[in-house]
Order: structure tokens, then C-alpha cells, then sequence
């Protein structure tokens, strides 16, 4: 096991079996690269891979919540809106490395108003990766949520088809024409999506590319947000919370009751024909 100094900021490559992760803490500690038998699964570049969403997750509506009486203004990167939290433009400490798992710390700091701290955990098997992360105050409570965006390739450009997508949810947060939800839950609706769904007995989500792998996407929270509107690549984001919820739905993080979740991406050769390669 390897400890690093607050200093460091080396990109962490773990590898199990034929899986290779490599974890990029200087650029929002999100996940540069998942190869699985040298195939990369995550669309590459600058914002891509998969980040973590914390202290909230989606949009927040106007960029303002509220904790009690006083009410907080965040910047707004998404007009009119502020998304996806502050953890993914912060550089994160690495804490420890073992070639199979990695601890990753990040000191939560403006423009959120409350100290506190996020510690993410990466461990990789040969046939899957668990990543938890979880949320700590330094003092007063507050709100807060955690969650993942991936982007998964649509095609992993080996001669197959593009992924499909497979969930069961119970309802599908309405979405209203600002992008935030309704607070009406509906049937959920055909696809394409860019919509957050309830799934109370956990996220579970199966991604299928026929004939070359299936990768399913677990997790004990309880939303999902799917957004399959680009053409390269489709999300499949758990999340503790619906987009919003730091004014819909707070969950606060208090001295004695942290904030914390879990999301497992678990993959085996799917059946189906093989992708032709002429």
C-alpha cells in the first residue's frame, strides 16, 4: 500500500484481471479510462469519463438553496441554473493506493458555504468496480448529495452495435421546461432521456453492446438520472437525490450522521453474435 502526501496529484492507474481503471485526482478525481480486455468502455476528453457529483447532483434551481433561514447563492454554470457540484473542478488528494483500490480526498471549500469533507474509494475486481463516496461536516449541518456521471460509449467501435439500455423504474420525475423536475411523478416515458427516475429498492441498470459486453450499474440509492441525447455515449447517473433536492428533498449531513452511497459496475462477455471486424 502506497500513502501520499497532500501534494500529490499523479494520475492513479489500478488493475485487476484484465481491467485497467485510471483515476485523474487533479481534474475532479473522475475516471480518465475503464478498459476491459483493452477495450475502453468511457468516452474520452476534456468533462468526460465519469465524475462525481458533491456536494449536489443535476441543477439547482437558480443557483439557490436554502439551510434554515439563511439562504446560499452558487455559480451559475449551467444558465439559469448552477449543476453537478463543486468536487468535479477541484483538485482531490490521493490518500492511499494499492493497486486494486485507491482513497481519494477532497476539502470542500468556496463557493460551498460549509467545510466539510468528501472521501472517495475506488476498488476494482476483475469483473467489477465498486466506488463509494461519502460526505462528512466540520461543524454545522447541511445539505448535500452524491452521485456518479459516466459516459459510456454508444459504440465501442469494434464493428458492433451501439448499447442498449435496460431499468425497471417505478415512476419518472416529471421534468418542467426549465429542466428541473415538477415535483409530479409520472409513468415513466419512452426514451431519449435526459429525466431522473425512481427506483426504491436501489438502482439497477443493465447496459448491453450485443455479442461484446454487459455492464450492470448498481447502487442503494434510490434515483437515477439517464441521459442518452448525445450521439457518443449515454449516462446512467445514481444518485442519492433528484436534481433539485438540495431545496426539494434536503438530506442533511450532520457532526453525527454523514452522507454516504455506493455505485458497483459489474460486467460480463454479453451473448449474441460476435461484432464483424471487416
Amino acid at each position: 500500500m502506497t500513502t501520499h502526501d497532500a501534494t500529490e496529484t499523479k494520475d492513479v492507474r489500478l488493475t485487476a484481471g484484465d481491467a485497467e481503471l485510471i483515476v485523474l485526482p487533479d481534474d475532479g478525481c473522475r475516471v480518465g479510462s475503464l478498459r476491459i480486455g483493452g477495450t475502453e468502455l468511457l468516452r474520452q476528453g476534456a468533462g468526460f469519463g465519469s465524475f462525481p457529483m458533491v456536494p449536489w447532483c443535476g441543477r439547482v434551481d437558480g443557483g439557490r438553496f436554502r439551510n434554515g433561514a439563511v439562504v446560499h447563492q452558487l455559480p451559475v454554470d449551467a444558465p439559469p441554473h448552477a449543476i453537478h457540484g463543486t468536487g468535479r473542478h477541484s483538485a482531490w488528494r490521493t490518500a492511499l493506493t494499492d493497486g486494486t483500490s485507491a482513497t481519494f480526498i477532497h476539502d470542500l471549500t468556496d463557493p460551498w458555504p460549509y467545510p466539510g469533507r468528501v472521501t472517495q474509494v475506488f476498488e476494482l475486481a476483475p469483473d467489477a468496480l465498486t466506488v463509494t463516496m461519502g460526505v462528512e461536516t466540520f461543524g454545522d449541518s447541511f445539505p448535500a448529495q452524491v452521485g456518479w456521471h459516466p459516459w459510456f460509449l454508444r459504440n465501442l467501435g469494434r464493428g458492433g452495435s451501439d448499447v442498449t439500455v435496460d431499468f425497471a423504474p417505478e415512476w419518472q420525475e416529471e421534468r418542467g421546461g426549465d429542466h428541473l423536475p415538477t415535483g409530479r411523478r409520472i409513468a415513466p416515458l419512452p426514451g431519449p432521456w435526459d429525466d431522473c427516475f425512481g427506483m426504491p429498492d436501489g438502482v439497477d441498470v443493465t447496459l448491453t453492446w450485443p455479442g461484446e459486453l454487459e455492464l450492470k450499474v448498481t447502487s442503494p440509492a434510490e434515483w437515477v438520472v439517464v441521459y442518452d441525447e448525445q450521439p457518443e455515449a449515454v449516462c446512467v447517473e445514481p444518485q442519492s437525490g433528484p436534481p433539485n433536492g438540495l431545496n426539494t428533498l434536503p438530506r442533511l449531513v450532520t457532526p453525527i450522521e454523514p452522507l454516504e452511497v455506493a455505485t458497483t459496475w459489474r460486467w460480463r462477455p454479453s451473448p449474441g453474435p460476435a461484432p464483424r471486424n471487416d
